[in-house]
């Protein structure tokens, strides 16, 4: 296996989420789904090789909102990161040494961080 295929998270908002993960994070829209009534229903957003999936609802059983996990998107350099969101108005919430932790619009723990895993560097 080769990491992660996709991760889908529900959203209040499509737009607003893929706005913030645009510009925020710098991952592309890859594609937008509407229901039969013509409401978006999802955005795909490109993040390297795995999607992340901006959902109004995901199949299955769970939470009714809100997320437990945290998303975490590799960064080159912690400061530029830190000036966009801070040039966007998006408060960190917490950090260590090689990440900057944030909340999306709907409350979803995400996360940059510069740390490496040994199977990146190799």
């Amino acid at each position: 296996m080769e990491g992660i295929h996709h991760l889908a998270l529900r959203v209040h908002d499509c737009d607003i989420a893929a706005r913030f993960y645009g510009s925020n994070v710098g991952l592309h829209e890859m594609r937008r789904t509407t229901t039969e009534s013509g409401e978006l229903r999802a955005v795909w957003m490109r993040a390297g090789t795995t999607v992340l999936m901006l959902e109004r609802s995901i199949r299955g059983t769970g939470a009714e909102s809100g997320s437990g996990h945290v998303l975490v998107f590799p960064v080159d350099d912690l400061a530029t990161a830190e000036q966009r969101l801070h040039a966007s108005g998006v408060p960190v919430t917490d950090r260590t040494a090689a990440t900057l932790y944030f909340e999306d619009p709907d409350g979803h723990r995400v996360g940059l961080s510069t740390y490496r895993f040994e199977f990146e560097t190799s």
